[in-house]
């Protein structure tokens, strides 16, 4: 067995207080990204996306290097670690984010959540190629009850849907958005195994994300404008702090814990509570099926739970 798959099948610390941290972390982290949905359509209006990303992951990013500096951690990185690092930064904040809006153009969010719920199974194909990592059945089977989940809560908008050239175009997208998320996990992955401390390699990764994004957005014209609107401003802080900072941290540490897998499983628990959200300030109305993906989903979680360290 290689360093690397040795690295990816340990297994994580099992203890009561262990397991409630663990327990913590995906529920701060879904609380955090399932109330993003509503915050993302806050910033629509004045800023084009592309610039509001890049306010996002700039102060983002600024503020994990100020956590550094205030727990004396050091942000200085080897090269293999700044490679990552980019990797990490291109593929997750520049990539994914930007194809996340612009499908978000042209299909429902109920559509584009169902992809990303397949986040999770997908890393299971990504770690196995790259690293050659052999994930038990469960966390296969509740990476699928995931998308099954999610699907099921999603069926009515989904169903209304019109697939046309635009709509599949989205689709594409989408998916395209969520390969990339994967190939940003191996890359968080090889950090690891560099010897990449979370906030510091997390902090470069959304400035070099952020940094990419400006080039683009310098290159195709956008207007560097700011929305001084207490919408726009709380809006920015809560996806700088809580959606990225906070959030991110603990998916890293997760990661780290309990394998790419069960951390990128956030991504179906948090069409619930996006759903919640989206119940009490746009009239979202569930139906049966809604509940009953609920249940899958979080059946899904559980498993993930108790399944050996998956990829």
């Amino acid at each position: 067995m290689s360093a690397e798959q040795s690295a990816t099948a340990a297994t994580p610390d099992e203890s009561p207080r262990t397991q409630w941290f663990d327990i913590a972390a995906i529920a701060v982290c879904t609380l955090a990204w399932g109330t993003t949905w509503f915050a993302i359509t806050l910033q629509f209006g004045v800023v084009d996306p592309v610039v509001s990303v890049v306010y996002r992951f700039a102060l983002a990013a600024a503020l994990l290097f100020a956590w550094c500096a205030i727990r004396g951690e050091s942000i200085w990185l080897t090269r293999a670690q700044h490679l990552a690092a980019f990797g990490v930064g291109f593929s997750t904040f520049t990539i994914n984010y930007t194809l996340v809006y612009w499908a978000e153009e042209r299909v429902t969010s109920a559509v584009v959540a169902v992809l990303f719920a397949a986040m999770a199974f997908l890393n299971l194909v990504g770690f196995r190629i790259a690293f050659g990592t052999r994930s038990p059945r469960l966390a296969w089977g509740a990476a699928s009850l995931g998308v099954a989940g999610v699907a099921l809560m999603s069926w009515e908008e989904i169903a209304s849907s019109n697939f046309g050239v635009g709509a599949m175009t989205g689709i594409g997208m989408t998916l395209a958005g969520v390969v990339a998320a994967v190939v940003g996990n191996v890359y968080a992955r090889r950090g690891e195994l560099a010897g990449a401390g979370i906030a510091a390699s997390t902090g470069w990764a959304m400035a070099y994300g952020a940094a990419a994004l400006a080039v683009f957005a310098l290159a195709t014209g956008k207007a560097w404008i700011f929305d001084p609107s207490w919408t726009y401003m709380l809006s920015l802080l809560h996806l700088a702090v809580n959606g990225s900072v906070v959030a991110f941290l603990l998916y890293y540490m997760l990661a780290r814990r309990r394998g790419y897998a069960t951390a990128s499983y956030i991504s179906a628990l948090t069409p619930p509570l996006a759903m919640l959200v989206s119940s009490l300030f746009e009239d979202k109305t569930w139906g049966m099926l809604a509940f009953g993906g609920v249940g899958l989903v979080l059946i899904g979680q559980v498993l993930l739970l108790r399944s050996k360290r998956t990829a």
